[in-house]
């Protein structure tokens, strides 16, 4: 490593310990659409059929940092693996997110927004979404808020 923590002989914004960066080893990357400045790739270790992840070319941690060019690759990626994944598998729904930190989940410090197609019956109950990584999260404790809530907001209208 040079003393900037660039990898000696390896192109600005690569990193050579890096899954991502060593896009072109198929061994690693499984690479299904690509574009100038992203490119789609299968998971590794899939949460369902066809779940992939979007990945900018340069070595870049946070989605925060995305250059407006990458942003836009990244979307237009993000809507061409939606297409061809509705054309093969014919999901019932998609989730689309990013771990932004460690404390996040991210394992892989290399931006990746994981496009995973769904299925009604694919986990026990899907309600509430994303939101189930945490504690705390439940449908029905929001669906009694929300009822209180409307509740009051009726009680002041009135």
């Amino acid at each position: 490593m040079t003393p900037e923590g660039i990898d000696a002989g390896v192109p600005k914004g690569v990193s050579s310990n890096c899954l991502f960066c060593q896009q072109d080893d198929a061994r690693l990357n499984q690479i299904s659409h690509r574009n100038s400045t992203c490119f789609a790739r299968l998971d590794n270790f899939p949460a369902t059929e066809g779940h992939t992840e979007i990945v900018p070319i340069r070595h870049v941690e946070s989605f925060f940092d995305l250059t407006p060019e990458e942003l836009h690759d990244a979307f237009a990626l993000i809507l061409a693996v939606r297409a061809d994944l509705s054309a093969r598998l014919r999901p019932e729904g998609y989730t689309i997110g990013v771990n932004e930190g460690r404390a996040a989940g991210r394992s892989i410090d290399h931006l990746h927004i994981h496009v995973i197609p769904r299925r009604f019956g694919d986990v026990e109950n899907a309600e509430g979404g994303i939101r189930r990584v945490l504690p705390n999260c439940d449908p029905d404790v929001w669906r009694a808020a929300t009822n209180v809530a409307f509740d009051n907001l009726d009680r002041v209208l009135s």
